[in-house]
């Protein structure tokens, strides 16, 4: 479960809360069924792995690894087992000797990883801990805690504040927002029907148009746009009174860009002002008549792709039910 939100939302210190590191004002912990409030954090049994490696720099990687089970008195035996299992489950092997100085930012992090696993923790914290990392290596990182977390089933609970990382790791997702989650789901849960204006907004791209809810019923909502025209049957989150302002949401796939107006959907006149090819897909920027930007995404291979050119006249067209309105605060 990952913890996704922007700096300041609240993500490490509830994963600070839960650590032991810092006490809540209110409310409790339950672990396995038991509260562990009262439990300090070496006692707690929880697993944690940080933005920076934090590892013993004149330790070799075995003495690293074996460092959480030695505190605990287990016997040598049981530690070296325990250690070589570790190693091999990050892909290790055979580096117990080698110093934290002699790797890479990559490998030393999954000796982070290594250690905190090398005890069976029921619950292991991650927070940003592959921030320092670059691209390609955080992928690749991603993948190893997507498999370990399969080969284990220990719970993870990751905090990060970026949603493609979030997206591409998590079982469910809880969106902070200033201290509250505003929505927990699964990510095609919060990509699909996302629950607030800011969920919307920090999940996946988005495109918002101004205007004025027309009517509201049974969860359904009219909107009138800038141009007179209205758009019905949109499926509306939160409440919000005839007249009022609200905003219209689509995603850039779920709009469709045509020479002329569509005989199904809802449909505008734009104007483009921008094409950015981007290999797999083009993004089309089309202005309104009253002058808000939409972005479209064609994939590769549209019939339009290669056609589009700034400043051509055109229409967006898009299904009533892929919309969503949510009322302006």
């Amino acid at each position: 479960m990952t913890f996704l939100g922007p700096s300041g939302s609240g993500k490490s210190t509830t994963l600070y809360i839960l650590a032991g590191f810092q006490d809540p004002t209110a409310g409790d912990i339950s672990l396995r069924g038991q509260s562990i409030l009262q439990t300090p954090s070496h006692k707690r049994n929880i697993g944690m792995v940080f933005q920076r490696y934090t590892l013993f720099p004149h330790l070799s990687v075995g003495e690293n690894v074996a460092f959480p089970l030695r505190v605990r008195r287990a016997p040598q035996a049981e530690i070296a087992a325990k250690v070589r299992r570790a190693l091999s489950l990050v892909r290790l092997d055979g580096f117990e000797d080698r110093m934290p100085a002699k790797m890479s930012g990559g490998q030393q992090q999954r000796v982070a990883l290594a250690r905190a696993l090398v005890y069976d923790p029921p619950v292991l914290l991650m927070d940003e801990p592959l921030s320092a990392l670059d691209k390609k290596l955080r992928e690749e990182i991603q993948h190893e805690i997507r498999r370990i977390h399969q080969e284990t089933g220990v719970t993870i609970l990751y905090v990060t504040h970026d949603q493609e990382e979030a997206l591409r790791l998590s079982d469910r997702i809880a969106v902070f927002n200033k201290g509250k989650i505003e929505q927990v789901g699964t990510g095609p849960e919060l990509y699909a029907s996302p629950a607030t204006h800011f969920v919307a907004d920090f999940i996946g791209d988005s495109a918002f148009l101004a205007g004025e809810l027309a009517a509201v019923r049974a969860g359904q909502a009219s909107l009138r746009f800038a141009d007179g025209t209205v758009l019905a049957d949109v499926p509306m989150h939160g409440t919000g009174a005839a007249g009022s302002k609200a905003e219209l949401m689509l995603r850039p796939e779920r709009i469709e860009l045509t020479a002329r107006p569509g005989p199904q959907g809802a449909s505008l006149p734009v104007t483009v002002e921008d094409v950015t090819f981007l290999g797999n897909n083009s993004t089309v920027s089309a202005r309104t008549g009253w002058g808000e930007v939409l972005s479209v995404r064609m994939n590769f291979g549209h019939p339009m792709m290669g056609q589009v050119q700034r400043g051509d006249a055109l229409h967006v067209r898009w299904q009533p039910q892929d919309a969503h309105v949510f009322a302006k605060a």
